[in-house]
């Protein structure tokens, strides 16, 4: 064999070699990258066990009385219950909050409807500073919740909201969906008109809210007193200096987009230390924070609802009509 030959003969020996290598290679890779793919479905089927651990096929009775609260919160529990209160803060833009619905909202509702539970609704907007589109689907998406608590059927449409709810980031909520979905709970045609007609005119005062005067009076406030200070600022207090400084907010009063923006900024004034609200889902009971593992599992739920004594509601019934004064 001549030279050239025996150089072409190693070269097609190293060039197997290679080929055979780099197949050896990719057998591993996919090997290891099965091996994964199987840990993280394993931790996943775990993790949704968990979650749902104690969960049934979903209640389909009839609800407890549904009661509007000053200040927009809603009550679900029949007159003369005595039972532990359950507080549910949730922002509808919030996906963790759609979670916990998901996973919990049948058993307070079954809670509710057996005595078990006072179930006090508390929507806020935590989004309510964001950028638009987050801003604007959670505040638009909390005003018509608390028209829609104006004609009892506030459940219902909190469950449309969340089954509905729009990726975080884009745009949601619109006025006609929030429309028909209304359409879709026991209301009749009057409250539909009355509902459609409220829901306008809140649509108009969360874009120009969202739209022209925050981002015009946290220009003017980083300027004037700075990043960080307003970063330690809830929105309401951001209002309040506004108004002492050429950013009235008067065009939210009487509103239920101000409504829910001073819900939330109650929210986080009213409770301290361990039960300090962060954020949604902030679920109590009598008064006291749950931790994650309670609130976010069915059976952890159930459990802290069935250890807990007697609790008593923090606010009053809305009197005749309903409106935001």
């Amino acid at each position: 064999m001549g030279s050239e030959a025996r150089k072409r003969s190693r070269e097609k020996l190293r060039e197997q070699r290679e080929k055979e290598k780099r197949a050896a290679q990719r057998k591993k890779t996919l090997l290891v990258v099965g091996i994964a793919a199987a840990v993280v479905l394993l931790v996943v089927g775990i993790g949704y066990a968990v979650l749902t651990s104690g969960q049934g096929d979903g209640y389909e009775g009839p609800l407890a009385t549904q009661t509007l609260q000053e200040g927009g919160s809603v009550v679900m529990a029949d007159e003369g219950v005595n039972a532990p209160v359950v507080e549910v803060y949730a922002d509808y833009q919030c996906p963790a909050c759609r979670q916990f619905e998901l996973l919990n909202g049948d058993l307070l509702k079954e809670r509710a409807a057996s005595g078990e539970a006072i179930v006090h609704y508390r929507p806020v907007s935590i989004f309510a500073q964001q950028e638009v589109p987050i801003s604007s689907n959670s505040l638009r998406a909390g005003a018509a919740a608390r028209a829609a608590a104006d004609h009892d059927v506030f459940v219902e449409y909190n469950d449309l909201l969340f089954e509905n709810q729009p990726t975080e980031g884009r745009e949601g909520f619109s006025v006609e969906e929030l429309k028909e979905w209304f359409r879709q709970t026991d209301a009749d045609g009057t409250a539909a008109d009355e509902f459609d007609e409220r829901l306008d005119a809140e649509a108009e005062v969360v874009t120009r809210f969202t739209e022209e005067f925050l981002p015009a009076l946290t220009a003017d406030a980083t300027e004037e007193i700075g990043e960080e200070t307003l970063g330690t600022m809830v929105l309401t207090d951001l209002l309040s200096w506004g108004a002492a400084n050429g950013h009235d907010p008067a065009f939210l009063d009487g509103t239920y987009t101000g409504e829910i923006i001073d819900a939330t900024g109650t929210a986080y004034t009213r409770y301290s230390g361990d039960n300090m609200f962060r954020g949604t889902p902030a679920v109590y009971i009598n008064g006291e924070l749950l931790d994650n593992n309670a609130a976010m599992t069915t059976r952890g739920l159930s459990e802290a609802i069935a250890s807990a004594g007697e609790g008593d509601v923090d606010t009053e019934p809305m009197g005749d009509g309903g409106e935001a004064e």
